[in-house]
């Protein structure tokens, strides 16, 4: 097993076995994850080193508009997408197992939290892991201290209110507020 078959089964949503050859792609590749989220976090970087090391992270390039003000971590790396002009502010933490999707134009605050996985609810599976992703669409504003949950997708222009949890969708020019996390209104034009 190597990580293409890993993305693919867990893009596809499969259920991943505890201590199955998947789970140990998954392990292994999370040890790089760790080994480079640590270099990230290991002091200061111009801003283009800064997006060679996410780029290293996720595996694919990083357009020279986005920002990241470390610290950061992924326990994965390998399943995020990344859109243009986005700004990752501190202390964010990505669980991408799952695909973690940013649209164009996004601000994600403070402390962010994406969560894409689940582990069974039943005790003697409890190893194994449900993967479901994350899609933020254009231009949307997270606040400080969120939490997305895993199979969330948080639609164009919205804004999710600080220490927010984000449980289900979130429509298009939506402010949604409070845990779980509810629609008060609409973004004005």
């Amino acid at each position: 097993m190597e990580l293409d078959d890993l993305l693919q089964a867990l893009n596809a949503g499969d259920t991943i076995t505890g201590d199955s050859p998947l789970h140990e792609v998954m392990h292994r590749t999370s040890q790089e994850a760790l080994r480079i989220t640590s270099e990230l976090n290991s002091g200061y970087h111009e801003p283009a080193r800064v997006r060679e090391l996410l780029a290293q992270l996720i595996g694919r390039p990083v357009d020279e508009s986005v920002t990241m003000f470390p610290p950061f971590s992924a326990d994965f790396g390998k399943n995020i997408t990344l859109g243009k002009r986005i700004f990752i502010n501190s202390g964010c933490r990505f669980q991408d197992q799952g695909g973690v999707i940013i649209g164009d134009d996004c601000l994600i605050g403070h402390n962010t939290v994406l969560a894409t996985l689940n582990h069974d609810l039943a005790p003697s599976r409890r190893a194994d892991m449900h993967p479901a992703p994350i899609v933020i669409g254009r231009n949307v504003w997270i606040g400080a201290n969120v939490t997305v949950l895993a199979g969330v997708t948080i639609g164009d222009n919205s804004v999710v209110a600080a220490a927010s949890v984000v449980t289900k969708d979130v429509p298009e020019n939506s402010i949604v507020v409070g845990s779980p996390a509810r629609v008060v209104r609409s973004v004005p034009d």
